[in-house]
């Protein structure tokens, strides 16, 4: 299966205020579950989970990532 992680910057080191501007970014992952999805998003982006949402309904996960300077949210989904 596909999934498209949709990540949008939330905070960052330099200012600790929310980052509304630019747009989202969009990464496509083959893999065989969502955990796994999600496993291999982290480990190419170099980034550490902080949270997960997985859906009641539908197909749709919301996550929360982070690095070294930046907070990221992310929404998780299969094509």
């Amino acid at each position: 299966m596909q999934y498209t992680f949709e990540s949008r910057p939330l905070t960052n080191e330099y200012n600790h205020r929310p980052s509304f501007d630019g747009e989202p970014r969009h990464t496509r992952i083959e893999a065989a579950n969502p955990e796994s999805a999600i496993s291999e998003y982290l480990r190419q982006s170099d980034l550490e989970l902080v949270s997960v949402t997985k859906p009641l309904r539908g197909r749709e996960s919301i996550a929360t990532v982070k690095n070294d300077d930046s907070v990221f949210l992310v929404r998780v989904y299969c094509d």
